[in-house]
């Protein structure tokens, strides 16, 4: 689905060269529930950015289902985006003025061929939870709702990947677990592959595979229980 071969991203800091990403390869195949953990500075986020298209890298390659996205426009990786990739923020990023159907809808705005409806928004809306609250605005929910509401919100132009960006790091344990729980529910029922960048243990527990970076490198890729390492 999707193959990283020695991607790099560099910036210039004054005299000094941060080397956000440097050389970074994996394979992410379909279906698969991905953790990404590491200390703060060790590349996590660039490396979503990089895989949701959203930065040019310095080096190397991605490709999506056998496109080289680093050959692309600016146009076609916008498109690529709609069309295949959802996000979900740690901040919810709700518009305020719409309710939280119309926020779930939202990206079918931006689709040349929507791939969900009004029927598909109710139904995600109601697998996480939140059927007696589509017509609150974000004033009116908790923050975990406001999650849930992103969460449905990224699933709802069936893309094939999502990448969460520390989605359950605004929120108490409780809620966290309950996100947690969900996000995998809808990766095995919906067969869309997650990829998360979190500090919260219980989460990447539950992932299939865990990628440690450090210092924009992959120092871990395994599928064993995360207990034993330090996020």
């Amino acid at each position: 689905m999707i193959h990283v071969e020695q991607l790099t991203k560099h910036y210039t800091q004054g005299k000094n060269v941060v080397r956000a990403l440097d050389g970074v390869s994996l394979g992410i195949e379909k279906g698969e529930f991905i953790a990404v953990v590491g200390r703060s500075g060790s590349g996590k986020t660039t490396m979503l950015d990089a895989l949701g298209l959203l930065l040019r890298p310095t080096g190397g390659r991605i490709v999506v289902d056998g496109t080289d996205t680093t050959r692309l426009s600016d146009d076609r990786k916008a498109r690529l985006r709609v069309d295949k990739i959802g996000f979900i923020f740690q901040e919810y990023n709700l518009l305020p003025t719409l309710n939280a159907i119309e926020n779930v809808m939202l990206p079918l705005q931006y689709a040349r061929h929507p791939k969900g409806d009004r029927e598909w928004a109710r139904t995600l809306l109601a697998e996480v939870g939140l059927a007696e609250r589509m017509r609150h605005r974000p004033d009116q929910l908790s923050g975990g709702e406001q999650q849930r509401v992103a969460i449905a919100r990224s699933l709802v132009n069936r893309p094939s990947l999502v990448l969460g960006d520390e989605p359950t790091g605004a929120v108490d344990t409780e809620t966290s677990d309950q996100l947690a729980a969900i996000m995998r529910r809808m990766n095995v029922q919906h067969g869309v592959t997650f990829v998360i960048v979190t500090h919260d243990i219980d989460l990447a527990a539950k992932a299939d595979r865990i990628i440690r970076l450090k210092d924009g490198k992959v120092v871990a890729d395994e599928t064993a229980a995360l207990e034993a390492v330090a996020v």
